[in-house]
């Protein structure tokens, strides 16, 4: 069996490592066919690796980890630990001639593991991958004597000239040698900095790369060419361990493993199974004694902790630890928690001012005022009698807590807020892309998914068979139709679904409403209304909690049936499908009362009807608005105390209390491996995989909806928002710190499509809350009637005027009460809230001239309304820059400063040469001026004359 060289990256005769034979190896289960990678085994290794980080030698630091699984027989095992124990090592040759006396050899008797075809065929392309790194330059290392049963993994190390390779083909910035001064406030604005900094200085991180700096780093897309302008002098850790993951990320994806006919990269590999994982290492650990300080530990004390939550977040330590993409994520929480803090302000204002007013409405006066002695029609048909308008009373009050002319006041200021809050995060967003380097960063095209390229083949191969001859083949739109319009027809019907669980919810309602008013006492028939709204919108909030599940994964399948190109192309497709069908799911209860619920009532006598039985519900006589209220505050805060955080604290606890019933059932059966301490790989191989930002995103654009679409009826929800908000920060840090393995860090300037559905919501919200007060809330109606029905200039009389009679002898046959004494007198009109003309009218019943005003008013409203919120939100864009003032000045200095440093250099190497041409002169003169001997033999001298060394 032959051995290539290019794998021997480990010298046996270096550091006192011991490499057993391979035969050994090919007899423990593992037949390493012209690619033989070494086990490697030291008497201390784990004193030299520092637990997994490094090389088995203590000084290649490991950039990756390959995870795989295989077969291991018994007598494989005990090879192995006696392979350990043994002290002789045997170095590897051509010939595969271990040295006399040296080798561990299997006895005759034993026999090779039996190993099936699909098992040969992930260890042949495993053997022809892992040759293709070798030959890419990185460095590998194997391990399979884990305490992990069944599983090895491969440790991966990119070299100095690797990394520099790979850096100028990424184009990456690197910090130059040269500093500049970073400009500063002058005058007034520099005192008032220095107040805040003091004032905030207790809730600063104590982190390095928190601290404010006065200077920083030209930094210029790395090249070997120009390494001299780099700062090198320690160049362990000139690429930090995010950087050198990333580029042996690059690597993996771009290195191809041909066997089956087609190219293969990593993503493929571990879409196929023959890999089980692969992921970059934490630091170290995060807690425990005698742990060596690590940017992880000082992430867990000063960000992912409770403790830690008045805290500003350490952004920078932060994306030096995740990458740009995470740090970004995370940046764009904080600002968008800070900027909550004076919506969460003023909307207590308006709530409290609610309070304060709540005595002095006059409509809510009226109602609760029992003189006034207004007989109300049945709410539902024979088993309902007639109430007094004075039982609602408590309805009504808790109405004008929300309904009041303050609410007009701060749906215009969560527009504006909103704009402001988009324009604010453009401009952090510029400070770090200044900050982190990424100013003329442009995302390249990504590597092709393993599934795209499964199907790009599928269709080469079937035109093989036909015999045609193709070009580079392609996935087009004639390729995908079928999934296309699986998609449509898909969304279409879960669409369709939730609307019929609302509408099945609205059944739920008026029967449970009818049934309550037959059996319940006369008090509780006061509270049917409240009972009713409060178990339907229960009803809804488990329904949306395990919609959102379902729809999650039925997004995810249908954007993978469409095969996308890219990564890149993947996530937006997929954001854009769950976005869909989850704000569909969250708000079509919401929309149902704030827009259609009472609208399509009919009158009494004339009701409409859901199948013959089931008489529309109506609004409560203080508007829809209270019960609009309930059912965004159940919704929301139970959406966000469910499912954003029990679900996120709970399922990571569940599954890993799992895989520690596991591990435990393992280290009983083998209790020598259970003795061993895990390798920091080992240790992350048992976190949970990172699963990508778009759940933690979607879950604040939904809460975001919450914030700005309804707040016209729910003033308090910046405020539960913010609380949400404080505790969602340190529990995704957390997650991301303790929980998960350490994910590849990615490169972006920006937060990708999440922005535009931002703006999106934006520009709905202004919408949304023009027809929430116009039409849902009575702010129109009091308006009308105050300028155009009142007597006296005040609303005394409003209540009287909103309700239409109704005559109980035009009652239809069936629909009326079956007890009309219920009250203790006999009633002839009963009243209803509508626009209608008298029973006494010539067109008794007919819609009134006074619907008409308050329709014409509640349009002429929207129109206004939209129009003006819309304007002032863009004259906020136009006012504030994207770009601050100081970092724009900072880009053109730092262009400016390159300019300099590359003229300079120019003009040095003129001189250079121009000095070295003085030179040659003047020893071509001293040449020419020795004697006739050496003028005859005149090329040798002036060879020797010429032989100085040129070293640009």
């Amino acid at each position: 069996m032959r051995v290539n060289k290019k794998y021997s990256c480990l010298p046996a005769e270096e550091k006192g490592i011991h490499i057993i034979n391979i035969r050994a190896i090919e007899d423990i289960g593992y037949d390493q066919h012209e690619s033989t990678l070494l086990n490697s085994l030291s008497k201390n290794p784990d004193a030299d690796c520092k637990y997994g980080l490094y090389f088995r030698d203590g000084k290649r630091k490991v950039d990756y980890i390959l995870v795989y699984h295989y077969k291991k027989s018994s007598a494989g095992k005990n090879l192995a630990r006696r392979a350990q124990q043994n002290d002789a090592s045997v170095r590897s040759t051509k010939q595969d001639q271990p040295l006399p006396g040296k080798g561990v050899q299997l006895e005759m008797g034993e026999s090779e593991p039996h190993m099936d075809y699909h098992e040969d065929d992930k260890r042949f392309r495993r053997e022809e991958y892992e040759g293709n790194l070798v030959e890419a330059g990185l460095e590998l290392e194997r391990d399979e004597d884990t305490k992990i049963h069944g599983i090895g993994f491969v440790k991966i190390h990119a070299p100095w000239n690797v990394l520099c390779r790979e850096a100028e083909f990424l184009k990456l910035k690197m910090p130059t040698k040269k500093m500049y001064q970073i400009n500063q406030t002058h005058g007034l604005l520099k005192k008032i900095n220095s107040v805040i900094q003091k004032i905030t200085e207790p809730i600063q991180p104590k982190v390095a790369e928190h601290k404010p700096q006065t200077v920083k780093r030209l930094s210029y897309p790395f090249s070997r060419e120009k390494q001299h302008l780099f700062d090198l002098s320690d160049k362990d850790s000139f690429f930090d361990s995010k950087t050198r993951s990333t580029i042996v990320y690059e690597i993996l994806k771009r290195t191809t493993c041909t066997k089956a006919k087609y190219s293969m990269g990593i993503t493929s590999l571990l879409a196929n199974g023959v890999y089980s994982a692969a992921y970059p290492l934490h630091d170290g650990d995060y807690e425990g004694e005698n742990v060596e300080p690590n940017d992880r530990k000082l992430l867990c004390e000063e960000w992912a902790s409770y403790g830690v939550f008045y805290k500003y977040q350490p952004i920078d330590l932060v994306r030096k630890y995740f990458g740009e993409k995470i740090g970004l994520y995370f940046a764009w929480l904080g600002v968008y928690t800070q900027m909550l803090i004076p919506a969460s302000i003023v909307g207590i204002i308006v709530f409290l001012y609610g309070c304060a007013t709540v005595d002095e409405n006059i409509p809510s006066m009226e109602m609760c005022d029992q003189r006034n002695n207004i007989t109300m029609c049945p709410l539902c048909d024979k088993t309902c009698s007639y109430w007094k308008m004075s039982s609602a009373c408590a309805t009504a009050r808790a109405s004008h807590l929300f309904d009041n002319p303050a609410t007009v006041f701060f749906s215009v200021f969560m527009a504006l807020w909103a704009a402001t809050f988009m324009e604010h995060w453009k401009r952090k967003q510029m400070r770090l892309n200044y900050r982190w380097d990424l100013t003329g960063f442009e995302e390249e095209e990504d590597h092709p998914r393993a599934e795209y390229e499964a199907k790009v083949l599928e269709k080469s191969l079937r035109k093989e068979h036909k015999h045609k001859e193709t070009d580079k083949e392609k996935l087009t739109w004639k390729d995908r139709f079928p999934a296309y319009l699986t998609n449509f027809v898909s969304i279409i019907f879960m669409v369709g679904l939730t609307f019929a669980i609302v509408f099945g919810v609205i059944i739920y309602r008026i029967s449970t409403a009818a049934a309550l008013a037959i059996s319940s006492t006369p008090s509780g028939r006061s509270s049917v209304r409240v009972t009713v709204t409060a178990t339907a919108v229960i009803i809804n909030l488990v329904v949306i909690i395990i919609l959102d599940e379902v729809y999650g994964c039925i997004a995810r399948w249908l954007t993978q049936i469409e095969v996308p190109k890219t990564d890149k192309n993947f996530e937006e497709r997929l954001i854009f499908k769950a976005f869909l069908l989850k704000f569909v799911n969250a708000y079509t209860p919401i929309f149902y009362v704030a827009f259609f619920k009472g609208r399509f009532v009919g009158r009494p006598g004339d009701y409409v009807y859901i199948f013959h039985s089931f008489r529309m519900e109506e609004c409560a006589p203080g508007g829809c608005l209270m019960e609009l209220c309930i059912q965004l505050s159940i919704i929301m805060l139970g959406k966000q105390l469910i499912q954003n955080n029990l679900f996120e604290i709970g399922i990571p606890k569940m599954k890993k209390f799992i895989r520690y019933l596991k591990l435990k059932r393992r280290r009983s059966l083998d209790h020598e491996e259970h003795m061993k301490k895990k390798q920091r790989y080992e240790v992350d191989y048992n976190l949970e995989p990172f699963a990508g930002l778009t759940p933690e995103y979607m879950e604040m654009i939904i809460q975001f909806g919450f914030v700005t679409l309804f707040v016209a009826s729910f003033p308090l929800a910046p405020l539960f928002a913010l609380l949400n908000n404080i505790i969602e920060i340190r529990l995704d840090a957390k997650k991301f710190v303790t929980e998960l393995r350490r994910p590849v860090a990615v490169r972006a300037k920006d937060i990708g499509i999440w922005y535009n559905i931002l703006r999106g919501i934006g520009k709905l919200a202004v919408i949304i809350n023009a027809f929430v007060i116009s039409f849902t809330s009575d702010f129109i109606p009091r308006l009308v009637y105050l300028y155009m029905y009142s007597e006296n200039g005040t609303m005394h009389g409003f209540v009287n005027h909103t309700l239409s009679s109704f005559n109980v002898s035009d009652f239809q046959a069936g629909t009326a009460p079956n007890d009309p004494l219920d009250l203790g007198y006999e009633v002839q009109i009963c009243r209803y809230k509508d626009y209608r003309e008298p029973p006494w009218s010539e067109n008794k019943y007919d819609i009134s001239k006074d619907f008409w005003a308050v329709l014409a008013a509640r349009l002429a409203f929207v129109i206004v309304f939209q129009n003006l919120v819309m304007f002032m939100s863009e004259f906020v864009d136009w006012i504030i820059p994207d770009i601050p003032k100081d970092i724009s000045q900072q880009i053109h200095k730092e262009k400016v400063l390159m300019v300099e440093v590359f003229m300079r250099e120019e003009q040095g190497k003129l001189q250079m040469l121009e000095t070295w041409k003085d030179k040659d002169k003047k020893k071509g003169e001293n040449c020419n001026n020795h004697s006739p001997r050496l003028s005859r033999s005149r090329s040798g001298s002036l060879s020797s004359c010429h032989s100085y060394p040129l070293d640009v």
